[in-house]
């Protein structure tokens, strides 16, 4: 019984091994009949530096070998699809059940098995995808037919690598029949860096730089890739010499013969580039033996020569220098500039993995603010940081698909005008057009169906992202999928922590304040990306109180304060001030710290630190200014001073929450307000006075100087009303001031006109006509007006001054002024009083008579020649009459 249950096992075992057997060599056995086995190719780097050698081995597997990648989500296969174009790849397969998990990976090598029903005639294109972002990494394309087994050159793909640096490597292709080697320069550096490689001269010393033949690879604002032939004579950035035009430094070869035939000169060919991930790849061929042999140098590709490498700033071209040209690299060796030997026929690869730069976003960032809108239109896709992409993405303030940052509890107004076709919304799908039929939880923040506008009636969408809107959602399209990009969401700190905020000069830099009892909390964000930001309470940067703001060598937020007495690196004085809550950040190079200091600094009477006189009064405007640069550090120099800075100081209203431009005093409108003093002031009040109180005076002097000083007067206004007109560059009446001006200018102009028509005076003893009672009536209280209103004029021109100009000695000057028309008064009271009273003694019969022709003569036309000349003559004439009679008016 035991021995028949025995066997019986024993043959179901060996039943089940041999149906196990037979079912594992079924799985493994592989047919070789489609015409593509064999077939070789690269793979087209798209996203995560992806590079790779793919073989197909047979009918049901291939082979990935030299596979880099950055890593991605943890849904990224071997996709499938019948054509690389956005629609027809978006709607591929997964050919394999392998998943490129979250690593990166660095030449690796491995083999896939393709899925039981996918099959090589299925498969135009080959893509590493990521389903979750429906997003292509590399891909490459398999021939139509058996007979095109020759794939297309991929420009990633070289035959050597070598690293120069932790993040700069050199690839190369050597050619040596064709006499000509390819170059691919690549480095995890900067969009405006240029990458440098070439060769050093053999007979040179230590100075390995001097007569060096380098390549120069950057790219332009515009992100088009160049390359240009360099030929370096000395350490310096290319100069002109202005005698003979020579050139001398780093310069191109085409500045040295200064001919427009550059083509001739530039022997480097530029292949192809690109940048991806924060690294930029330029690939370009030049020749190893060059028809230039005054300026390019002979490379033997069998002999070891020294080569040498820089990175830095690329300084684009201007007026007078229209060429791209390299900046010093700075930098410690190895890491920004270095050189080493090289053979270049031999063969070398020492790159392990891709390279990973710090900073992978490369899009424009826009920052969100509640005063002004967004506007959304759409465009051609050119630098899509998610491709594939349809040709049509979504644009914003005119930046392709930038990443827009907004914060929780400031809200955003687009101004929607993407055309009927495109509704926009944001949402938490990272692949918008209408997500929810495919994804269930998809929650739509704002927007859909009713955003869509055209630029003659757009759509004003507001949008309020709050405390439970995550840190990262999607403006997208309603209807298409993969048209927008990221939204970035931060803490609205500065906005919920701070009662007010204003945009300082040029909107590159944002002041937030919150007053308390004693103290005010203060906090500063750059619009833009910069190594440190600065603002500075005064005038200018000269004479004035500091906050900077910077990230240090270990990544560590720091705030210093600052007395800044002149332009040099050393006026800058570290001060000590009395700051709280102190925080400092960088997000994506956007710089924003925060602190708290008292109105009043903690000082005692004795103490003369300069952080003691900086005390802020909230009652009074507060000017503030800005700076940036690229980098700060406790050891200045002229290298790391700002290189951007506010135009001018912005007036702070701190208790009103507001601020305004302010429009420094300039020295043509304090000359302007001289000549209204010396006119208004001096001249035409004495002219006045002369014709009041000068005409009991022997001859006609009174009526000379009352009308040289009128007209003195008249021409000076005119003048002084030119040169501010010039000055501010129109006329505005917005003011009191200039209205006052007008008015005082006009009576002023009035006079003239009206002493050129005015009656003829009676004969002595004839009544005077009521023409000639109602023009002195007139000229008199015209004149007298005129005076008036121009005295006004020039104090309501001192209160704009210290209102709008803060000039500086305002209320000194408002008293002296007051000063010196009470002096006026006075000497016109005086003046009065004895007029008076000379006029009763006449009355009285005392001693009035005199001798001479009391009776003046104000006919006479100073400015006519002609009757001066009458005049003249009428004296030399030995004829005088003598005449006994009263004084009378």
């Amino acid at each position: 019984m035991y021995n028949s249950k025995s066997s019986l096992l024993l043959l179901l075992f060996l039943i089940n091994s041999f149906i196990f057997f037979c079912n594992a060599d079924s799985g493994t056995k592989c047919s070789n009949t489609s015409s593509l086995i064999g077939f070789e190719s690269n793979f087209t780097m798209v996203q995560h530096q992806l590079r790779g050698h793919f073989k197909i081995l047979d009918d049901c597997s291939f082979q990935v070998s030299r596979f880099d990648m950055l890593s991605g989500s943890s849904d990224v296969v071997f996709w499938g699809a019948v054509a690389v174009d956005f629609s027809n790849i978006t709607r591929g397969f997964p050919i394999s059940d392998h998943r490129l998990n979250q690593t990166t990976y660095k030449n690796a090598s491995f083999s896939i098995q393709l899925l039981p029903n996918v099959t090589w005639d299925q498969i135009k294109v080959l893509s590493v995808w990521d389903v979750t972002t429906l997003s292509d990494f590399g891909h490459l394309t398999l021939p139509t037919n058996g007979s095109d087994l020759y794939p297309s050159r991929v420009h990633t793909m070289f035959d050597n690598c070598k690293n120069l640096s932790g993040n700069y490597r050199v690839r190369w292709s050597l050619n040596v029949e064709d006499n000509w080697i390819e170059i691919g320069l690549e480095a995890a550096t900067k969009t405006m860096n240029y990458m440098a490689f070439g060769w050093a001269n053999p007979n040179g010393t230590k100075e390995l730089m001097l007569g060096a033949d380098i390549a120069v690879a950057a790219f332009t604002e515009e992100g088009r890739p160049f390359v240009d032939d360099f030929y370096i004579t000395s350490y310096s950035e290319c100069m002109l010499h202005g005698k003979d035009g020579s050139a001398v430094g780093v310069c191109p070869d085409v500045v040295y013969e200064n001919t427009t035939n550059g083509m001739t000169l530039n022997n480097t060919k530029l292949v192809y580039g690109h940048r991806r991930d924060g690294v930029s790849f330029i690939r370009f061929r030049k020749p190893l033996n060059s028809s230039d042999d005054k300026y390019d140098l002979p490379v033997n590709p069998t002999e070891e020569m020294t080569v040498i490498w820089a990175l830095g700033l690329m300084k684009p071209p201007d007026t007078i220098r229209p060429y791209y040209l390299p900046q010093n690299h700075g930098g410690p060796m190895m890491v920004a500039y270095g050189h080493l030997r090289l053979n270049a026929s031999k063969n070398v690869d020492d790159c392990f993995g891709p390279l990973d730069a710090d900073d992978k976003q490369d899009q424009d960032l826009i920052i969100a603010s509640a005063k002004v809108p967004l506007v959304v239109t759409t465009g051609e896709a050119l630098h899509y940081p998610n491709p594939p992409n349809p040709s049509k993405v979504l644009y914003i303030n005119k930046k392709e698909a930038p990443v827009l940052r907004v914060e929780r509890g400031v809200p955003v107004k687009f101004s929607v005008q993407t055309g009927h076709n495109v509704a926009l919304y944001i949402t938490s799908d990272y692949l918008g057009g209408n997500a929810t039929l495919r994804n269930a939880t998809e929650t739509i923040y704002s927007g859909g169906p009713e955003a869509e506008g055209v630029m003659a009636s757009p759509y004003e969408l507001v949008w309020a992202p709050d405390r439970n809107t995550p840190d990262q959602v999607f403006y997208q399209s309603l209807y298409q999928p993969k048209m927008g990009w990221r939204v970035e969401v931060v803490d609205g700190g500065l906005s919920d922590m701070y009662n007010n905020s204003v945009f300082l000069d040029d909107q590159q830099v944002t002041f937030f304040w919150t007053i308390s009892k004693d103290s005010i909390s203060i906090a500063a964000r750059g619009e833009k990306k910069s190594g440190y930001l600065a603002i500075a309470f005064g005038g200018e940067m000269v004479n004035s109180y500091a906050y900077v703001g910077w990230i240090d060598n270990a990544g560590k937020g720091r705030l210093n304060t600052y007395w800044i007495d002149g332009k040099d690196a050393s006026n800058v004085h570290l001060t000590n001030e009395n700051l709280t809550h102190v925080r400092c950040k960088s997000e994506n190079g956007i710089i924003t710290f925060e602190f708290t200091r008292p109105f009043n600094p903690s000082c005692s009477s004795h103490d003369k630190k300069k952080e003691c006189k900086n005390i802020l009064d909230p009652t009074t405007p507060l000017r503030v200014v800005w700076a940036m640069g690229a980098k700060w550090s406790e050891h200045l120099s002229e290298r790391n001073m700002h290189s951007v800075t506010s135009q001018r100081p912005v007036r702070v209203m701190l208790m009103r929450g507001s601020s305004e431009a302010e429009q420094d005093l300039r020295p043509v409108l304090a000359v302007h307000g001289f000549m209204m003093f010396l006119a208004w002031g001096i001249l035409l009040p004495g002219g006045i006075l002369a014709a009041r109180y000068l005409k009991h005076v022997k001859g006609d002097g009174w009526y000379q100087i009352h009308v040289y000083l009128q007209y003195s007067g008249l021409a000076i206004i005119l003048l002084a009303v030119l040169f501010a007109v010039a000055e501010l560059h129109g006329f505005f009446v917005s003011s009191l001031h200039v209205k006052f001006g007008i008015a005082a200018i006009f009576c002023a102009c009035v006079q003239p006109v009206n002493a050129y028509l005015r009656p003829k005076k009676p004969d002595h003893g004839v009544e005077a006509s009521s023409n000639r009672l109602i023009w002195e009536y007139f000229h008199v209280n015209v004149g007298r007006g005129a005076i008036v209103v121009g005295i006004a004029a020039l104090f309501t021109g001192m209160k704009h001054l210290g209102e709008r100009y803060k000039g500086e000695n305002v209320h000194g000057l408002s008293w002296a002024l007051i000063i010196w028309f009470l002096i006026g008064a006075l000497i016109v009271i005086y003046l009065e009083y004895r007029e008076r009273q000379r006029r009763r003694d006449w009355f009285l019969g005392r001693g009035n008579w005199v001798l001479g022709n009391v009776e003046e003569d104000d006919s006479v036309d100073l400015l006519n020649p002609h009757h001066a000349s009458a005049r003249t003559g009428s004296q030399n004439s030995g004829l005088m009459e003598v005449q006994l009679e009263p004084l009378s008016r």
